[in-house]
């Protein structure tokens, strides 16, 4: 029995089929894709490659008119959908624990942000939301705070629920908790003043309060609280001019179409000129005449609905619908932490994209925010990124 012990085990027979086994750099696309909303990413990516196609296009013409590259602003698009691709990936890595630390320093960065644009911002188009970061960058830290509110706002609710060991509404401590956060954030927009975005973060906070089970007199007080602000906003001239104006071209489009009108007045000439299939890239005479300020930014959608008609809007249309879809889904399967932010973030893109499409169709007014993933625009586009990424964060820890 000794010697039985001691003799050495033979090794173990090798698989021949071992060798032949690639490794997980190599494997199967399914294989390297598993757990991630591939519909999402393909939608939020698609979007992108038609924004640099209709941004090249708006400012073709306008570069050739300077003696500049006419296909500047394509390759500077192009290199932030990579940036994006990055961060994208980068925020799908992240677990339960990253995502509790990510919510209160994406919000703090965000904040200081705000902060720092009074000091060292820069105005374009009447509000000082930039600061330059020299070669030509800007940074807008509105555009992350829309993210930092939300995730900020999922984390508080589901981890004071931890604490209190139900998951019934959140408790009062925790509503005046949040509806700080979302008033120090507004209330910095809006001095700036940035009322596009102040819109688009309201909206947001509102989806993510009503997702947690905030009670209806919380809702509803704040929806008063917000008509109040704004009427006294502008009987007291808190708004700009320029503001009101828009205002009342949206309630009057035939109101100084050669002052605040014209951007609006413009934008429908462009999208009646399409018709049902378009006049073709770089056919467009209101865009390659230049006649629609802004156009690689506020008014894109005005270059897709010349050049390629009611067809093309229409894909946009759709897949910005199949995005907030797939964000849904995933919000119905996940924790409840993913589930508010997830809700946030669609609340977000899809109150963003009425907005932008409205106010080119003449449907809400003018408000300056840019088509999610569209519009030319870094740190809208790298802000995009980090809640897509987050998505899929979500939609990974639900499903694998």
């Amino acid at each position: 029995m000794t010697e039985l012990l001691d003799r050495p085990v033979a090794p173990k027979a090798r698989d021949p089929r071992e060798k032949f086994r690639l490794p997980e750099t190599l494997m199967p696309l399914e294989r390297r894709t598993r757990g991630y909303d591939l519909p999402l990413a393909a939608c939020a990516f698609a979007l992108s490659l038609i924004g640099a196609v209709l941004v090249w296009a708006a400012t073709r013409d306008d570069q050739l008119r300077a003696h500049a590259s006419p296909n500047a602003f394509l390759y500077r698009h192009l290199f932030n959908v990579i940036v994006m691709g990055v961060l994208t990936f980068a925020a799908s890595r992240a677990n339960s624990r990253l995502l509790r630390l990510f919510g209160p320093i994406v919000y703090i960065a965000s904040l200081m942000g705000l902060l720092a644009v009074f000091a060292v911002g820069t105005t374009i188009n009447g509000a000082h939301a930039w600061i330059r970061l020299g070669g030509g960058f800007e940074v807008q830290p509105s555009e992350f705070m829309k993210l930092g509110l939300i995730v900020g706002m999922a984390v508080l609710f589901t981890q004071h629920a931890g604490e209190r060991g139900h998951d019934g509404p959140p408790t009062r401590t925790e509503v005046l908790i949040a509806i700080g956060l979302i008033a120090v954030a507004l209330g910095l927009i809006m001095l700036q003043p940035d009322l596009g975005s102040a819109l688009v973060l309201a909206a947001a906070a509102f989806g993510v309060l009503i997702a947690a089970g905030v009670q209806a007199r919380w809702t509803l007080g704040l929806l008063a609280l917000t008509i109040l602000v704004a009427y006294l906003a502008i009987k007291t001239g808190f708004l700009h001019g320029y503001q009101l104006d828009r205002f009342r071209v949206w309630l009057n489009p035939h109101h100084d179409i050669q002052g605040a009108g014209y951007n609006v007045t413009q934008a429908h000439i462009a999208i009646a000129n399409g018709g049902l299939f378009g006049l073709g890239l770089f056919n467009g005479p209101q865009t390659n005449g230049g006649y629609v300020p802004e156009q690689r930014t506020d008014f894109v959608f005005s270059v897709a609905g010349e050049e390629f008609g009611l067809l093309g809007t229409t894909v946009i249309v759709v897949l910005f619908a199949v995005l907030c879809w797939r964000g849904l889904r995933i919000a119905k399967h996940a924790d409840p932490t993913g589930r508010l932010l997830a809700v946030g973030i669609v609340c977000w893109f899809a109150f963003q994209v009425f907005e932008n499409v409205g106010m080119n169709i003449g449907l809400t007014p003018v408000t300056g925010v840019p088509l999610p993933f569209v519009s030319y625009g870094g740190s809208s586009m790298f802000a995009q990124g980090l809640a897509i990424g987050l998505l899929e964060a979500i939609h990974r820890r639900a499903f694998t």
